[in-house]
């Protein structure tokens, strides 16, 4: 079963890409919780933090790097920004394809949460 990331991935649920390769995908989040958040996605399923396994290396530094590339591009890298990624429902995960939450372009504050 595909997950929405994956659909996305496919160009079969329409996204506002703002970067991609060969590995990763990132695209602005339709529910932004600040005035950038894009979540940056790699094109191979992972389900959760929990499933990494050390041949998914590359996926994650990849995704590190398109992290360095978008906020240079933003011009937020130098102010600063938050990433984050969820894990399971505790954690708050509502897609289970592994990605992270890059927020930005204002003062952050204290960590954003819901309850």
């Amino acid at each position: 079963m595909s997950t929405l990331f994956t659909k996305i991935i496919n160009r079969v649920i329409p996204a506002s890409i703002v970067y991609e390769t060969e590995k990763v995908i990132a695209f602005n989040d339709i529910n932004p919780q600040a005035p950038i958040h894009i979540l940056v996605v790699p094109k191979k399923e992972i389900p959760t933090l929990n499933d990494i396994e050390a041949k998914d290396c590359e996926y994650l530094m990849e995704m590190y790097k398109a992290i360095k590339e978008i906020t240079r591009d933003l011009k937020i890298a130098e102010d600063g920004y938050r990433v984050i990624t969820n894990c399971n429902s505790h954690g708050g995960q509502e897609v289970f394809h592994l990605h992270f939450h890059i927020l930005g372009g204002k003062e952050l504050g204290t960590m954003l949460c819901s309850k």
